[in-house]
């Protein structure tokens, strides 16, 4: 009876080897036509390149997420305004009326306005982005862009949200006796360099938030905390002033990224806060706190830049 050979299994090559490199022609002709492996991270040049590229979905993102925010409430928008200030009416009748931190402040509800409103900045921008990926895994896992663009955009949106609650500001500043000088052109450093502090902040907690989703969960109280040690309510300044504290004690205090960004708005804003109650190189701090947040926090979040959305 002849016996049947079996065809000859095939010689594996280079292409089809499995732990061999790929095919020099295949890779040449993959680059040629911008393809990638796919999840790859990026270099870092690379990735903020993608994000520069992609800076129009960023706005586009940020402005419809402020308008789907208050979508179902009757007053729609107003509520950017109205919470912040609903926020500094029961803080000035707890604070400042029955525990009496307006005494020796002058200008109190300037003071304390313009310190809700920018900690209020901090404090959505932190949250918001604690769940920018977390709370965004179906377009994360459906689309490829840099991740990076989530907390940005989010961080973009509390920004707007601020400049909207600016304009208010301004008016109760005007009605108790604030008039424009040069130094409100303060602001616009102030809140750039704020800016970069609150979006690196957010890198950092969406980083985290995205591994740990209870922490969106633990981060009010933390939020909270900071607020009452950063001089929303009282003056620091005011509170050091004859007391024999530490020196670490004062120097966290003074050296507290809320505070110096809250501390820079009001010495912009307000003609009696002047620079005597400023803590020492407040500015150098302000642009400290920002370009540390800012490139560490940036530079955090794209090390796991593979890893969103994914398990």
């Amino acid at each position: 009876m002849p016996q049947t050979l079996a065809p000859p299994e095939p010689t594996p090559t280079r292409a089809t080897a499995p732990g061999t490199a790929p095919d020099p022609e295949l890779r040449a002709l993959a680059e040629a036509h911008g393809l990638t492996v796919s999840g790859i991270r990026p270099s870092l040049p690379e990735y903020t390149r993608q994000l520069w590229h992609r800076r129009h979905f960023i706005t586009s993102f940020a402005s419809a997420k402020l308008t789907a925010m208050y979508t179902t409430a009757k007053l729609g928008q107003f509520w950017q305004v109205l919470t912040p200030l609903l926020n500094a009416v029961v803080y000035y009748l707890i604070f400042g009326v029955l525990i009496n931190t307006k005494k020796g402040v002058p200008d109190y509800i300037p003071f304390l306005v313009t310190g809700v409103f920018v900690f209020t900045f901090l404090q959505n921008s932190v949250m918001t982005g604690t769940r920018a990926i977390s709370g965004n895994l179906g377009l994360v896992r459906a689309l490829h862009f840099p991740r990076a663009c989530l907390p940005i955009s989010f961080c973009l949106a509390q920004l707007q949200q601020l400049l909207y609650s600016m304009g208010v500001l301004c008016v109760i500043l005007l009605c108790f006796g604030q008039t424009p000088t040069w130094s409100w052109l303060l602001v616009f450093p102030a809140l750039t360099l704020q800016f970069i502090f609150n979006t690196g902040l957010a890198m950092v907690m969406a980083r985290l938030g995205a591994k740990t989703p209870d922490l969106a969960q633990l981060m009010p109280f933390i939020m909270r905390t900071w607020m009452y040690a950063s001089g929303v309510m009282f003056s620091i300044s005011v509170i050091l002033k004859g007391k024999n504290l530490p020196q670490i004690v004062v120097i966290l205090l003074n050296g507290n990224p809320a505070a110096v960004y809250i501390d820079l708005m009001r010495f912009a804003l307000i003609d009696s806060f002047t620079h005597k109650q400023l803590p020492p190189h407040v500015w150098a701090f302000a642009a400290g706190w920002a370009l540390l947040a800012g490139v560490a926090g940036f530079v955090y979040f794209w090390k796991a830049e593979e890893r969103y959305g994914r398990g």
